[in-house]
Order: C-alpha cells, then sequence, then structure tokens
C-alpha cells in the first residue's frame, strides 16, 4: 500500500466517524448509519484507489510480458 493511498483512507475514514457520531447525535437509527458507512467506506476506497494509481501507458493498453 502506498503512503498516499494510506493517507487519503484514513483521512476518509475520519470523515466517515465524524458523520456517524454527528447522525447519532440526531437520532438517525444505527441501522441507517450502519448502511450509511459501509457505502462511504466502499466510496472511499474507490475514490483512494483511483486518486492514487499510478499513470498507465497512453491509451490503457497493458504490454505482454516478456519470456
Amino acid at each position: 500500500m502506498s503512503s498516499s493511498f494510506g493517507i487519503y483512507l484514513v483521512g476518509f475514514i475520519v470523515l466517515i466517524i465524524g458523520l456517524a457520531l454527528g447522525a447519532r447525535l440526531l437520532g438517525v437509527s444505527p441501522t441507517w448509519i450502519f448502511v450509511g458507512v459501509i457505502c462511504l467506506v466502499g466510496i472511499g476506497i474507490l475514490s483512494a484507489v483511483k486518486k492514487t494509481q499510478g499513470r498507465g501507458r497512453p491509451g490503457g493498453t497493458i504490454s505482454p510480458p516478456r519470456p
């Protein structure tokens, strides 16, 4: 795992915890908080991977392995 990926993911998890605590203080059902947390974790992982992936070759092609 790259350093920037980890930092991005930790920051997103801190955001999720803050939103979950705020929802709890507003009286939202724990079931819906859990559903929201699961969805946000998925979005966070997808965003972190997209932001931190290396640039590939132009055109998105992958070269075949060399023998």
